[in-house]
């Protein structure tokens, strides 16, 4: 057994507030598990994106989150979860005024390939990204498969309006 105090873990450079990734900790080895807390304007993800192998579940606790899908937006509030199949898109957002927390779970823990989508304006066009460390290595960045434009840069902590 293993037991954690999820404000004891630390955070890391995300699309929201807090991200914690619970995976290591909990010595997961067939799941990743990550704990959210979205301040209006955040995202639980840098891209709209799809896994190739891994299933996503994500359960509210608190706020209402949306989920962009191929199918149009969704809403999941508090006691509520949603279920995204392997290569399904999505993207998660808090479009309230409130503070969403929530819970991501994937399996298996691998994800395989992944589609990152992004509005690249130098190609004026959707396109799949490679995300990286910045060069000043306290950041996160994501950069156009097609012509190397960075589509989206995110530090640690709330960023203000809405996360790129």
């Amino acid at each position: 057994m293993e037991r954690i105090a999820v404000d004891d873990v630390d955070g890391r450079i995300g699309p929201a507030a807090v991200v914690r990734g619970l995976t290591e900790p909990l010595g997961l080895t067939d799941l990743a598990m990550n704990y959210y807390e979205l301040e209006p304007g955040d995202s639980f993800a840098y891209a709209y994106h799809s896994h190739e192998i891994q299933e996503e579940v994500f359960y509210v606790i608190e706020g209402t989150a949306t989920f962009e899908t191929e199918s149009g937006d969704v809403e999941v509030g508090p006691g509520e979860a949603v279920r995204f199949g392997r290569e399904e898109l999505q993207r998660g957002w808090n479009r309230g005024d409130e503070r969403v927390v929530a819970i991501a779970m994937g399996a298996p823990l691998e994800y395989g390939e992944s589609v990152t989508l992004r509005d690249c304006p130098a190609c004026e066009a959707e396109t799949d990204n490679e995300l990286g460390r910045a060069d000043d290595d306290d950041a996160i960045a994501a950069h156009c498969t097609q012509c190397g434009t960075e589509t989206g840069r995110w530090y640690r902590g709330s960023m203000p309006g809405e996360v790129p």
